[in-house]
């Protein structure tokens, strides 16, 4: 490596990714840092370098390699980072320690795990450290790839030739050699040695089996009256397999969700949309269903529809050392059920690895919502949308039709500063409204004080009151 590199490399000073250490004889310490690197995104070791970032090399032989190369052999799981040298003035060398993200975190020093937070190398704590652990068996003996100790006759068979024919379009699987079940799902990845496992009963498994079986595929739905939690107008339970869960959900969302209006700029007519994207919805419900912990038996996936918000939830936590803040970055996917996941990449339903939450985002974004958020408490995930500046049209309920009019005048009229005609409330309104009910309603309203006009005649503009 040439002098110019090093330097380019030691200007911005100690990181979370680059050590200085002034000779081999802080190679003890240096090994901490390397163990933090592989738990961590990786990271150099620079020997021969101060801390104050000049270069000043050391005399290198091999006894100084061997000994540097016996610390890193204390590192376990065993790691190999790359070790090299750089010559300098004098016949010096700076030794570069290069390690990148290991592949079996946690990785422990002397029976230490570490982490690294800017330049400074810490001690691990327990919780994150047992978390890596979980992680790390999770991917080699997971509750997805265990038998099911179920046959081909327990699934849904239709279900099954939807996925691979829908596959086989989309140019994500070849088509299969056999159309028997078990050769489709041999295909699918969710047999082994023949048997089915258990991510082939959550994506195809018969509702009646499942409901006794595996009683986590579950979906809870409500809605509810106001803001909280206090009064339901709905509350349902679906039990099935993920493809007869995502149904279930989207038409709760289509029965339940308001449609909601909007103006654009130059138009008079009012644009009606789900108050919700579904696309977006649609995201949520799918990681849902894909990034959950199954093997919470009480576990669910959960639908909470209230006045101001919607909420989607699964049990289970963020792993991989996701946070809310970097699902809404460019991210590695790693689902937690990879064999789950791929079906539905598969079967269309997921369009990119990593980019569902970016996806929601922009969605949300494009339709004049707030960015959804998302909430890891631990025990569950939820992905919430809020309301933004749609004009939501009201469901009679109880309500009359008149009242219901009067209601979406008020609402339409919320929504500017400068009030609006009379024929701009009308085409507001939608189709099936006369200009006679228009005409009675703001004379009814007018009446009660609750808005007033400006101008005549056609000029007429209308106002909330308090505007």
């Amino acid at each position: 490596m040439a002098v110019n590199h090093l330097a380019a490399m030691i200007a911005s000073g100690e990181s979370e990714t680059l050590e200085l250490k002034g000779t081999t004889g802080a190679r003890r310490e240096a090994a901490m840092t390397v163990c933090a690197f592989l738990n961590q995104d990786g990271g150099q070791v620079l020997f021969g370098v101060t801390p104050a970032g000049a270069v000043v090399g050391q005399q290198v032989g091999e006894h100084t390699i061997e000994e540097l190369s016996a610390e890193l052999q204390r590192i376990k799981p065993p790691a190999f980072p790359t070790v090299e040298r750089a010559p300098v003035d004098g016949g010096r060398s700076v030794i570069i320690v290069t390690a990148a993200q290991g592949a079996s975190r946690p990785y422990t020093y002397r029976g230490s795990a570490y982490r690294r937070v800017g330049n400074t190398t810490l001690a691990m704590s327990a919780d994150e450290y047992n978390r890596m652990l979980f992680e790390r068996m999770h991917s080699e003996q997971r509750w997805e790839n265990q038998l099911a100790g179920w046959s081909v006759d327990d699934l849904d068979v239709a279900e099954i030739r939807r996925t691979v024919a829908e596959a086989v379009r989309r140019g994500r699987l070849e088509e299969p050699v056999g159309g028997d079940p078990p050769d489709l799902l041999r295909g699918l990845g969710l047999l082994r040695d023949g048997v089915l496992l258990r991510a082939a009963a959550v994506l195809f498994g018969s509702s009646e089996r499942l409901e006794v079986e595996m009683p986590q595929c579950l979906l809870r739905v409500a809605r509810f009256r106001g803001t909280d939690r206090m009064e339901f107008l709905d509350n349902r339970q679906f039990n099935g397999n993920a493809f007869t869960l995502l149904a279930s959900a989207e038409r709760f969302l289509r029965d339940t969700l308001p449609i909601a209006g909007r103006f654009e700029q130059d138009r008079f007519e009012r644009i009606d949309e789900p108050l919700y994207p579904p696309l977006a919805t649609r995201e949520a419900l799918a990681n849902a269903l894909c990034h959950r912990d199954y093997s919470i038996g009480g576990g669910s996936v959960g639908i909470a529809s209230y006045d101001d918000r919607l909420e989607i939830s699964s049990s289970g936590s963020l792993h991989f050392g996701l946070t809310p803040e970097k699902l809404f970055e460019p991210h590695e996917s790693r689902p937690w059920n990879p064999l789950i996941a791929r079906t539905f990449y598969r079967r269309g339903i997921i369009e990119e690895w990593g980019s569902g939450t970016l996806k929601m985002a922009d969605l949300a974004s494009r339709a004049g919502l707030p960015v959804p958020e998302i909430d890891d408490d631990g025990g569950a995930v939820t992905v919430r949308f809020r309301r933004g500046q749609f004009v939501p049209l009201p469901t009679l309920g109880g309500m009359s039709e008149p009242e219901a009019r009067r209601d979406m005048i008020l609402a339409l009229l919320d929504r500017t500063r400068d009030g609006l005609t009379r024929r701009e409330l009308h085409a507001g309104l939608g189709p099936g409204v006369t200009e006679r009910q228009v005409r009675r309603a703001l004379k009814e309203l007018k009446d009660r004080g609750l808005i007033i006009s400006t101008n005549r005649g056609p000029l007429t503009r209308w106002k909330h009151r308090t505007r």
